[in-house]
């Protein structure tokens, strides 16, 4: 292995500590610099990354000590802060969404020049969970695929984050917020999306904060708060899909794909790994699937480390930013249906990603096949 690859993190927030942490025990990759727009954060971020310096944004886009910025600004910024970085010359590997729209998507990618690479979150989805219940269909354990259902269901962040604003502001809600992940692992399992039929509502116009030291502060909601639709995916799968901030509880699965000779429940997409079970006929249970494929103890920045060793070996990133952007096209394009009250194509298309074989990317271990 040669060189690891060094990072410039731009926002020392909430998530950034997962990645630290992650990155921190990888081999591919440096933590050399921190920045943000409050320079107490940047300090706060060294506890987890003592290698590091905190410096100011401008710097750390202009250092050379920094070859990929991982960008976990806000939503909102984060086409801006890809954009600078690439033209500082520096890869870019960023949080979901990869814009706020498709315009301002379709502009980082073509900022890439001269080999720089674009990757984006999520990477859960090249967990073990995800990456089982791929290799399961692709193994044919269900048969042909034929419907998929994908639910992400909850009361609400300002029950539990201390400054939920973003979440209900452009960018945010929960179509941009967890559809990534679901719609990362759909792709990954059943291919791209053709077509979309969406509906959404939005059931307040204000929200209140509920725990930290603005608990009882009231803001505005500017974004759909309830989203459901219909995904048709190019192979002929349909796929239903819910996202909400607007249900107290449920018992739904996260992700069921159903097929010609079975179905198979895969694991919340949001985390790494989780347990794949399927049922054939005539099976009176669901019965486990062994894991077969997927990065074993992974956590988030396991994007960036695949970017890494992929760089090195000339082969694309799975996390890459061609499947970013049709993720970002299908959520768009879904409430644009729900606008438009009528089915609409989806303008873009990606390769699937390479499947992972089962293999630990912090110590290069590949399990037999």
């Amino acid at each position: 292995m040669g060189e690891p690859l060094r990072i410039g993190v731009v926002g020392i927030g909430q998530i950034s500590r997962a990645y630290l942490t992650t990155l921190d025990r990888m081999p591919q990759v440096r933590v050399t610099l921190l920045a943000d727009l409050l320079p107490e954060r940047a300090q706060a971020g060294l506890r987890h990354a003592p290698a590091a310096r905190a410096v100011a944004a401008g710097e750390l886009l202009a250092s050379g000590d920094v070859d990929l910025v991982l960008n976990l600004t806000i939503p909102a910024a984060h086409a801006q802060v890809a954009l600078a970085a690439l033209g500082a010359g520096k890869h870019v590997y960023g949080e979901k969404p990869l814009a706020l729209d498709l315009g301002r998507g379709r502009e980082v990618l073509a900022a890439r020049a001269g080999g720089l690479r674009v990757g984006c979150a999520p990477d859960t989805v090249l967990g073990t969970g995800t990456q089982t219940a791929r290799r399961a269909i692709e193994d044919g354990l269900i048969g042909t695929p034929l419907a998929a259902n994908a639910v992400f269901t909850t009361a609400g962040h300002e029950f539990w984050h201390p400054n939920p604003e973003f979440y209900y502001q452009p960018g945010g809600g929960p179509l941009f917020d967890m559809g990534p992940y679901y719609l990362s692992a759909l792709v990954h399992m059943l291919g791209p999306v053709t077509r979309v039929t969406g509906a959404a509502s939005r059931a307040r116009p204000e929200r209140v904060i509920g725990s930290g030291p603005r608990a009882g502060t009231r803001f505005s909601v500017e974004v759909d708060t309830h989203v459901t639709g219909v995904l048709e995916h190019a192979g002929g799968v349909l796929t239903t899909i819910t996202t909400s901030f607007d249900v107290v509880a449920s018992t739904q699965p996260h992700i069921e794909v159903h097929g010609t000779e079975g179905s198979l429940a895969a694991p919340d997409p949001d985390i790494f790994g989780g347990d794949v079970r399927v049922r054939r006929p005539g099976d009176d249970q669901w019965s486990k699937v062994a894991p077969s494929a997927g990065y074993q103890n992974a956590g988030r920045g396991t994007g960036v480390a695949d970017l890494a060793a992929a760089a090195a070996a000339g082969r694309p990133h799975r996390a890459s930013a061609d499947l970013a952007l049709h993720v970002l096209d299908v959520m768009q394009t879904l409430l644009e249906s729900a606008r438009a009250g009528r089915s609409l194509a989806v303008s873009t298309s990606c390769e699937v990603p390479e499947p992972v074989p089962l293999s630990d990317l912090c110590l290069g271990y590949r399990a037999p096949l």
